[in-house]
């Protein structure tokens, strides 16, 4: 359950509220970014958590529970499952991937690799990670243009001996359905049910140019 910033859903209260209905809805867990609103849907809530805070630190790429500072302050939250940038590329504060998941795991949580590539889920895997996931494929320079969602992908994590998430680009439930014939164990379903303005517009997009003034 995220929200654009600036979205008049970017608001703890309501993040918990979509959480709470995402449980009634039969969700098995939420995916939740930022501390305000992990706390918010804590309270709510009684699925697993999934819990990361997007921060961009200028020069480096990664920007999903990039560094300990953030690890900590998600597990501070109360989320069960901390999500991570696990690519390859530098982080902020010179943490490895390894030093991550130990972290993660010293506190009895359980750590969930946000992977661009199936090389990226066999280091995070080798490092202790618990859960694969497919959250960057198609958002690197390298795997830019990658159709999503990235079954591929999932199949090669599913041979990881992990638990493998199908999350990016995931519309419709005919993508769930394909994701877990895949080999996926769960899927994560994010702007098909959260970007409610997105969803409006398409609705309201072909309205206005048949209402438009004709020439």
């Amino acid at each position: 359950m995220q929200a654009p910033a600036g979205s008049a859903l970017d608001d703890p209260h309501a993040i918990a509220a979509m959480a709470r209905a995402a449980q009634d809805g039969g969700a098995c867990a939420v995916r939740i970014q930022g501390v305000a609103n992990l706390r918010a849907v804590r309270a709510r809530v009684g699925v697993p958590v999934i819990g990361l805070i997007k921060c961009a630190y200028e020069g480096y790429a990664p920007y999903i529970t990039p560094t300990l500072d953030e690890v900590r302050a998600v597990i501070e939250s109360g989320a069960e499952i901390v999500a991570f940038d696990a690519t390859g590329r530098a982080r902020p504060r010179g943490a490895s991937v390894a030093e991550i998941v130990d972290a993660i795991l010293a506190e009895g949580r359980i750590p969930m690799a946000d992977c661009a590539t199936a090389e990226d889920a066999v280091c995070a895997r080798a490092a202790g990670a618990e859960i694969l996931a497919t959250t960057l494929c198609g958002y690197t320079e390298e795997t830019k243009g990658i159709s999503l969602p990235a079954l591929a992908m999932v199949r090669e994590l599913a041979e990881l001996d992990a638990f493998t998430i199908c999350e990016g680009g995931v519309a419709s439930p005919q993508d769930c359905l394909a994701a877990r014939e895949a080999g996926a164990d769960a899927v994560v379903v994010g702007t098909a049910l959260t970007g409610i303005e997105s969803r409006v517009r398409d609705f309201t997009g072909p309205l206005e140019k048949v209402d438009s003034p004709k020439d």
